[in-house]
């Protein structure tokens, strides 16, 4: 049984995907800084890059978004060639589907073309957005795909018969030149139902047209709802038996939704009223402050370590206090097991994406290998976040990416160190303690006075007093000065102030 737990203030809501008690992924918007993602603008194109294929496109944002050739449609490719993906493929590849034919980015766009495009992925870190003209429109049931002559079914619905009979639907009711694709909530769903959400689709993509008729560039023609909405949308399965929202206007925009798509809903919306915080009463608190750790321990006594960079994630697995019970062999096996469904389950709940590398504790059985890699790849089963991974190595590594369209929970609701500039370390007290007796020995010819003060942090002040006291000692007969210690709680341990008296 899965919840869907909300939590909203006026400067941010919280969304957690609750599946058997475990919270397996967090959702995080601030009202200053709303997503983009699915957003649909009116854009120009500022830039041609034939060197990459690419163009950058100004929506109207901060930085230029990118646009890879692949992402471009041209009204005069035959729609049938454009998607030729398997159905199960996740919508935001059949892009990368084309005819055999290749295309050039500078004889698709020219500088001050006007456009439209939907944004594919949020600006990460530094960069800008991605966006693709290749425009979806997700709704409850279905995905309406305005330039793709293609259908297609979830592939997260497994019933054979159930496939064959949503197919059906999707053929009989599908626009001309339009493609459609059942999302998993289409499971059992009555054609009625299924014809409605596409008449509602068809509505908003006529707006968007006549919006865009009527707009110069760069525009906003579609905003996607609010993340409540998204998450009650996208979230919503057959699975899920209870929505919670601790506010009464959040609670108000998910009846309606529930209202105009599901008048007889499988599950409950409940308005809490608790004393506590809904997070804490559901331990969903603790959950985001245990996400923010890089060693995560495993039932066993063993754990993994998760390294976030630029470029890459790197995780370790360790055996810890582990010893097992019968030989060595059994013992990494069952500690790679269980790491497998912790690091499927930590990469769902921190939404980590990009490449990720895998350090599973060595194996000399490659059976064992195997056992470990087919769990790994069938805990990644419930991620929705598209996946490849690659056979475990000689070496017992796993190189794998995971489909990135917005930040990692880390990135979402934390920020750089400004001590240690993002390292994760700073400098020793010892370190700092030598730094200040040599910047001591450097001021001996500039300063005129007769006293020295320093002000330092209180653990690097306690050294300076008992440990390297003599050294303290030897630079005041030295240079004459007498050196005045003065601890400062207030001081990062990195800081000191020395002043010539």
């Amino acid at each position: 049984m899965s919840e869907i737990i909300i939590n909203s203030t006026p400067q941010e809501t919280r969304i957690a995907l609750v599946e058997n008690g475990e919270v397996v992924e967090l959702f995080f918007e601030r009202k200053k800084d709303r997503g983009i993602l699915g957003n649909i603008y009116k854009g120009k194109v500022v830039r041609v890059l034939p060197g990459m294929e690419s163009a950058f496109v100004d929506i109207g944002m901060e930085k230029a978004a990118f646009l890879y050739v692949s992402e471009v449609f041209h009204p005069v490719d035959d729609y049938r060639e454009m998607f030729l993906g398997d159905e199960d493929e996740p919508i935001e590849d059949f892009s990368a589907k084309k005819g055999s034919e290749p295309r050039h980015i500078e004889d698709l766009l020219t500088e001050g073309q006007e456009i439209l495009v939907q944004v594919s992925k949020e600006p990460i870190g530094s960069k800008g957005c991605s966006v693709t003209s290749l425009v979806s429109l997700p709704g409850r049931y279905l995905v309406l795909m305005p330039f793709a002559d293609h259908i297609g079914v979830s592939r997260r619905i497994e019933d054979s018969a159930e496939r064959e009979r949503l197919r059906t639907i999707a053929e009989e009711i599908q626009p001309r030149r339009m493609g459609l694709i059942a999302r998993t909530a289409a499971e059992g769903v009555a054609r009625a139902d299924i014809t409605a959400d596409l008449n509602y689709l068809l509505k908003v993509w006529e707006s968007i047209l006549k919006a865009k008729n009527g707009a110069s560039a760069p525009f906003l023609l579609h905003e996607e709802p609010d993340i409540c909405v998204r998450a009650v949308r996208d979230l919503l399965s057959g699975d899920v038996r209870r929505i919670v929202a601790d506010d009464k206007e959040t609670y108000g925009k998910i009846k309606d939704f529930l209202d105009l798509y599901l008048p007889n809903p499988s599950c409950t919306l409940e308005l809490y009223q608790g004393f506590q915080p809904v997070f804490d009463y559901y331990n969903i608190e603790l959950e985001i402050h245990r996400a923010m750790g890089k060693k995560v321990w495993l039932k066993s006594g063993g754990y993994i370590v998760i390294e976030q960079t630029e470029a890459l994630v790197a995780i370790d697995v360790n055996t810890g206090r582990f010893v097992g019970k019968r030989n060595l062999e059994e013992t990494i096996l069952q500690t790679n097991l269980e790491a497998a469904r912790e690091i499927a389950y930590q990469l769902r709940l921190r939404n980590i994406g990009g490449i990720i590398i895998i350090d599973f504790i060595d194996m000399e059985k490659a059976e064992n290998r195997e056992k470990v890699f087919n769990a790994l790849k069938e805990h990644l089963r419930k991620d929705k976040a598209k996946t490849n991974v690659l056979k475990i190595s000689e070496l017992g590594l796993v190189e794998m990416t995971r489909k990135r369209t917005r930040e990692s929970l880390c990135k979402t609701i934390s920020e750089e160190c400004p001590y240690c500039e993002g390292t994760g370390r700073i400098r020793s007290r010892y370190s700092i303690c030598y730094d200040i007796l040599r910047e001591l020995k450097r001021l001996h010819n500039q300063s005129n006075g007769n006293k020295v003060l320093i002000h330092v942090h209180e653990d690097v002040a306690d050294i300076l007093l008992n440990e390297e006291a003599q050294m303290v000692d030897l630079l005041q007969i030295e240079t004459g000065h007498e050196i005045i210690i003065r601890p400062a709680k207030d001081l990062h341990i990195e800081q000191y102030e020395i002043i010539c008296l």
